[in-house]
Order: C-alpha cells, then structure tokens, then sequence
C-alpha cells in the first residue's frame, strides 16, 4: 500500500507543472525544513513552485537557503497540492480554504486526518524530515547540501536533538547519511536549538516565575503581560517547554500561552507512557503520544482549570 501511494505521489509530482508546498501555522523546524527540502528539490527539477507558510518563516530558520522564497499567501492556480508535517487542513490556516483537496499529505502526526487525495503517514516517524529524505529520491528528485541542511533542521528540532522517545535507529542513519552530504551539524544544532535572542530568555524569566505543580505534573504560563514586558516579538512559548520536561520526578508538563485575551495555546509533553495527544485532541488539538497542542478559544483563566482537570485525569487514570 506504502509503495503504491509513493508511486501515485511521485506521478502527481512528475505530470504538475505549478505545485503549492505549505504546512502548518505557527512552523517549527520540521514544518520549515520539510517544506524547503521538497520545494528545492521540485525547483531543482525546473518545476515552478510556491512555498507558502500563513505565519511566515520563525527568524531561527531564517539562515536555511531558500527560507526568503516562502510566502505568506498563494497566487494563482496550481497543479498540485503539497502538505507536509501537518496533521489536518484547520492546521493550514487560511491557506487553502480557497482550493481543492490536497494532492498530497506527508506527515507523522499520529493525529493525521488523512485528508489528501494521496496520504503518506508514517506515525513511527519522529519526523516529516526523516521521511522525506528517503521520498525525495524514491521522487525521482536529486538531495543537494542545502536540501540535506533543511531535511538535518526538521529532524535535529523535532527530536530535540535525538532525545525524544519517538527517536529511532534509521534516524540517525539518516542524520548521518544527510551530513556527508556537506552540513555542518554542530552549527545547525546551535542555531536551531541552542541559540536565542535576549528578549526570549527574559520571556523564559517570566514564566519560570509561574511555575507550579502538583502529582508528578508541572505547568507554566505566559500570558499578554509576559509577553509585553519582555518585548518578546513572538506568540509562541520561546520552547520553554522542553526546559520544563527537564524537572526531575515530572511525566506530564504544560505551558499555556495566552495569544490574545480569549484565546490560548497549549502544550504538552510526556515521558514514555503517557498519550497527551489524546487530551490535546479533547480540546481540537493534536500531535504525538509524547508532545501535543491545541489552540483553545477561552480566557486563560477557565482554559487553564480545563485542560488541568483533563490532564490531571490522565495521569492518574496512568
């Protein structure tokens, strides 16, 4: 079934002329990485392509060749579709509400809708990046250095640097694979995952301040008020939530980040044996067994007590 979808895959790819590649709001590295390695390697092969993220490329990605062509909104009509790293169409935006149905889907959310006219869906994945770097040549599509830096940057964020409990044996094969194509791991490594600005170290300030925890759980939150007194330019949680993933004698931690007054995004992340994605899912979320989110419409106080209540739950049912 597998061979046979990369087959219909690679048909659409070969018989489009003008292809759409796009992902999910709100990108991290896998989203960017996966939509940059696709899109040049399409590029490569003298296809016209457009590579459209609704939020725009995050500044810590920015240094990724290619990372000026991504735009904010199509124009025009395409041949085909492309959507990587996303789960479902609601996670797009606005970016297709005024097409057909995607061509194609590359993803490994367990969460994934199959939503595509073509779904490949590898849920063991701990990346999109990990699969494209075996589909782009099964495209007929040739790996260049930058290719091999954008497909490093997905795996490298989405495993956390090769620590996640999704991590398994063909990703570092791969990883190593991609470096002796020319990236210098190290300096992707620093500018993906270690790197950051003042502003967003005052913004962790701010929310370790918040910290609580209760029963093998850990919380934090950044409200409109954190974020404007850091001067923090971002809606996101600055990744302060896998430093809280750090805390000893923790399974389960959550960070909500107020993004306006009636809504808020959450985060989850879990040690092995805990399926956050299933609470994320209560509140219109998704994601994987160990890291989830949702964007919940509400004020930040009846928010919090919700998913508390349901994450609470889910740990001592655990």
């Amino acid at each position: 079934m597998k061979d046979k979808s990369l087959l219909e895959a690679k048909q659409i790819l070969q018989n489009a002329h003008n292809i759409l590649i796009t992902s999910h709001i709100r990108p991290d590295g896998d989203a960017v990485g996966s939509l940059l390695a696709i899109g040049l390697a399409l590029l490569d092969a003298d296809k016209t392509v457009q590579m459209v993220l609704e939020d725009g490329v995050p500044k810590s990605f920015r240094h990724l060749r290619g990372s000026d062509l991504i735009k904010k909104r199509p124009e025009g009509e395409f041949d085909a579709i492309v959507v990587v790293d996303c789960s479902d169409l609601d996670r797009t935006g606005k970016v297709l509400r005024k097409f057909p149905t995607p061509d194609i889907s590359i993803d490994h959310h367990i969460t994934n809708l199959d939503f595509a006219r073509v779904n490949l869906v590898d849920t063991a994945a701990p990346a999109t990046a990990e699969m494209l770097a075996a589909y782009i040549p099964a495209f007929g599509l040739k790996i260049t250095r930058s290719i091999a830096e954008a497909l490093l940057t997905g795996l490298i964020t989405d495993t956390i640097g090769f620590r996640t409990t999704s991590m398994r044996s063909n990703a570092l094969r791969t990883a190593a694979d991609l470096m002796d194509l020319g990236p210098n791991l190290p300096d992707l490594y620093q500018k993906a995952l270690i790197s950051r600005s003042f502003e967003a170290a005052r913004y962790w300030g701010a929310g370790l301040n918040t910290l609580e925890h209760d029963n093998r759980m850990v919380w934090a939150t950044l409200d409109l008020e954190a974020r404007k007194s850091t001067n923090y330019p971002g809606s996101d949680d600055a990744d302060l939530v896998n430093i809280l993933t750090t805390i000893k004698n923790t399974d389960i931690a959550v960070i909500f980040i107020e993004q306006h007054k009636d809504r808020v995004k959450v985060s989850w992340r879990a040690r092995s044996g805990f399926d956050v994605s299933s609470v994320a899912m209560q509140f219109g979320g998704g994601g994987h067994k160990p890291a989830a989110g949702a964007t919940i419409e509400g004020n930040l106080f009846d928010v919090k007590a919700d998913v508390l209540k349901a994450t609470k739950k889910l740990l001592n049912g655990n």
